[in-house]
């Protein structure tokens, strides 16, 4: 029988990548909606809390630069198959948690969260490869802030479920239901995600049409084919000599610090601070989210439209990533509120922001030499989700110092600032690179 060939197959590998995305960012967020209880039943304080929420970002950092060079060596698809097999696997083994003798509880918590971390490290810098292989300059933007979306919707679907499932049953299921539908979704994903030159569905008239708009459809058999000689090492210092990528970098820090802030202690934040319930915490979380979403896809799209328009590439990347950050620092004005309306609309504000000016994959996308998207992936993320370690155990210490989430806040917008004075005054042009710009 003769496979239907699609025109616009590239949104369909689109909406794998968002799915994708969304149960990963849900999977990392278990812990923040369980939390609280966890905290009672393990007998962890803030601190303790602080470092349990780290152990992915520890394993995510150091497993970015091996997994990007497998997606080099191996193919995206191939890759990130096995990366949401293992972390499914990794987070329906939590569930059995409070089995285990409480005196290694924590430690077994931190090691199953870390072996989570290891095996999701591949998975952004895969979703730059094959956006880069499948999406025109043009879409990319738009490519990009839709899967990273998925952060958002993680949250404004994912959470009040897990709140829900966490009133209604036991934090042990929010484990046991994300571990089954990860392990659900690699069967779907081994049926419809392949490289774009071997895609059975794909014409033609796609493949040629996105080939001549900028994507590198092919660029998994030319690695294969032409092999790099340069160390790994050597790459990564050549990589750090770039002005415009050690900008992107730092830039990337700062969005991933409010990232962080949303995936681990917002929902404490929220019961502790605010004096809300689980189960509303979970419900309140989802509204940011769903305006964080709304930011994605609007930033995206507006960069995108930028370029068709003739603007420069620099301009059409750096107006929403500095106007999103510059929304994002209105959550500091939660520090003088009371109510918990106004709080969760500021808060909203700034998860809006935050969506607008998350276009660092798109930059990456744009930037990374073809034959080295996947180790320029991972170096992005490895400095990006530094974030994600700093991130829980600062707020944790500065809680445990003050007791109050007002210096946690003015630490999230200091991050953001960062990201504004990366963007205006470090990357300058932004520009794709060749293996040559390296030597």
């Amino acid at each position: 029988m003769r496979l239907q060939r699609f025109h616009h197959t590239r949104y369909l590998i689109l909406g794998m990548l968002f799915l994708a995305t969304t149960l990963n960012q849900a999977d990392r967020a278990t812990l923040a909606i369980v939390g609280t209880p966890l905290e009672k039943s393990l007998g962890l304080g803030t601190v303790g809390l602080g470092y349990v929420f780290s152990a992915h970002a520890w394993a995510y950092v150091i497993g970015q630069i091996p997994g990007g060079r497998l997606l080099d060596r191996f193919g995206a698809s191939r890759v990130y198959l096995w990366s949401i097999a293992l972390w499914s696997l990794f987070t329906l083994a939590q569930a059995g948690i409070g089995w285990v003798d409480a005196s290694y509880a924590a430690v077994t918590l931190f090691a199953l969260r870390f072996l989570m971390g290891l095996a999701e490290s591949p998975a952004f810098p895969a979703n730059g490869r094959l956006t880069a292989a499948w999406f025109p300059t043009a879409e990319r933007g738009f490519a990009s802030a839709a899967f990273t979306s998925g952060d958002y919707l993680a949250s404004g679907i994912f959470a009040p479920l897990m709140g829900w499932l966490t009133h209604t049953y036991s934090w042990h299921m929010v484990f046991i239901v994300m571990g089954v539908l990860g392990i659900l979704l690699a069967f779907v994903w081994k049926a419809t995600v392949h490289a774009p030159d071997i895609h059975p569905w794909v014409s033609q008239q796609e493949v040629r049409y996105i080939e001549a708009h900028g994507a590198l459809p092919a660029m998994d058999r030319e690695k294969r084919s032409v092999r790099d000689d340069v160390s790994v090492w050597r790459r990564l210092r050549q990589l750090l000599s770039q002005r415009m990528l050690v900008g992107v970098y730092l830039g990337q820090f700062g969005i991933t610090t409010l990232t962080y802030f949303f995936l681990t202690w917002f929902p404490v934040y929220l019961v502790q601070a605010r004096h809300m319930s689980i189960l509303k915490a979970g419900f309140m979380t989802a509204l940011p989210a769903l305006c964080g979403l709304a930011g994605g896809l609007l930033g995206g799209g507006f960069s995108d439209a930028l370029v068709r328009r003739g603007h420069s590439l620099t301009f059409a990347r750096k107006l929403p990533i500095v106007t999103g950050m510059l929304l994002s620092t209105v959550m500091l004005a939660c520090n003088y509120l009371d109510s918990q309306t106004v709080v969760i609309a500021c808060m909203g504000i700034a998860f809006f922001g935050k969506g607008l000016g998350a276009l660092g994959w798109a930059v990456v996308a744009d930037t990374s030499p073809g034959e080295i998207t996947g180790l320029c992936g991972g170096l992005f993320n490895t400095i990006g989700n530094i974030a994600g370690i700093t991130t829980p155990i600062i707020i944790g210490y500065i809680l445990q110092a003050t007791g109050s989430f007002n210096g946690a806040l003015v630490f999230v917008c200091a991050s953001a600032a960062l990201t504004i004075v990366s963007y205006l005054f470090v990357v300058g042009p932004i520009k794709r690179l060749s293996l040559d710009d390296l030597r």
